[in-house]
């Protein structure tokens, strides 16, 4: 008798673990479920909030065909069209915010090196003047910026030649898990993987930077630069343009846009500097790349994009593009 009760109370326990074991896999199995419930409905929802977001581009391309349209030898500010947000009902309820930039005016990064037939990547003087001219304005060392610049181009050119004030892979060597590229910066964040450049000084260029997909000198509008951005034309000419100069130049600056590079030249305080040829080329009336930065509200999920619009050629195309989440 006492075996068999022992033998049922073991039996009841074996049971109840059982049940136990039973009742905590189905527990964990249906918040799994859950969770991958949930982790679908999100990706749905990403997925038409960027469906959405490529309709903003196209929207953005439209109006910029437009502009080009509407004057063929120059872009100016007329319509009101730089930096103003619009919105756009969506018809699920949600709500697209864009606004479009000149996507030229800055310091492009990839100006720091010419690219050859063969497609190497070969370091350019003028383009790293230029560039520690920009910082110093910024309030970066000579010194510092001299050695930012070297670095930055060494990051970027296809040989494994430190310039002077550079350095190629034994630069990095204990000191960081990034190695030199020796390509085209894809975005102007990749400048935080350079060697000598501290988080301070990224803080003061990020504004000031691009990636263009080409090594052109930056591409600079005057007829689009703002006064606020006189940095970006100083650093033309360093010792011949000085901030206040060029801030004046942007201040005064026709509303119908200066008409050509010749005339922007020819147009106090600005006349009979002795510019270098290379400079005054630089400079243009008429953007090729635009910027379009946007944000889409759909249901719980707020996602933004940046997408730089090349417009040289018709029709205007979509050559990168970033998402994130919007804050």
């Amino acid at each position: 008798m006492t075996a068999r009760r022992s033998e049922r109370g073991t039996a009841l326990l074996t049971v109840l673990l059982l049940v136990a074991v039973i009742a905590t896999i189905s527990a964990t199995a249906l918040d799994r479920i859950g969770i991958a419930t949930r982790l679908a409905g999100n990706v749905a929802t990403v997925a038409q909030a960027r469906a959405w977001l490529a309709t903003a581009e196209y929207l953005a391309a439209a109006r910029i065909e437009d502009l080009r349209r509407a004057d063929e030898d120059q872009t100016t500010l007329a319509g009101n069209w730089m930096g103003v947000e619009r919105s756009i009902a969506l018809p699920d309820g949600g709500l697209v915010k864009a606004r479009v930039m000149d996507g030229g005016n800055c310091f492009n990064l990839n100006s720091l090196v010419d690219k050859r037939a063969d497609d190497t990547l070969v370091a350019r003087e003028e383009g790293g003047v230029q560039f520690a001219a920009l910082m110093t304005s910024l309030g970066i060392g000579a010194g510092e910026a001299a050695q930012i610049a070297d670095s930055a181009t060494d990051y970027i050119d296809s040989d494994q030649v430190a310039l002077r004030l550079g350095g190629e892979d034994s630069a990095y060597s204990g000191t960081s898990d990034t190695l030199p590229a020796n390509q085209l910066m894809a975005d102007p964040s990749e400048l935080r993987g350079v060697a000598r450049v501290s988080a301070r000084d990224y803080r003061l260029l990020e504004r000031w930077l691009c990636a263009l997909p080409v090594t052109t000198m930056s591409p600079l509008n005057v007829n689009t630069l703002l006064p606020e951005q006189a940095p970006l034309l100083a650093m033309l000419a360093p010792g011949v343009i000085d901030l206040a100069r060029a801030r004046a130049q942007l201040a005064s600056r026709p509303a119908a846009g200066y008409g050509s590079v010749l005339q922007f030249w020819k147009t106090p305080p600005f006349e009979g500097l002795q510019v270098p040829a290379e400079a005054t080329g630089q400079v243009q009336v008429r953007t090729d790349f635009f910027t379009m930065q946007a944000t889409v509200e759909a249901g719980s999920a707020r996602v933004s994009e940046t997408a730089l619009i090349d417009a040289s050629e018709t029709p205007a195309r979509v050559v990168r593009r970033q998402w994130g989440e919007a804050n």
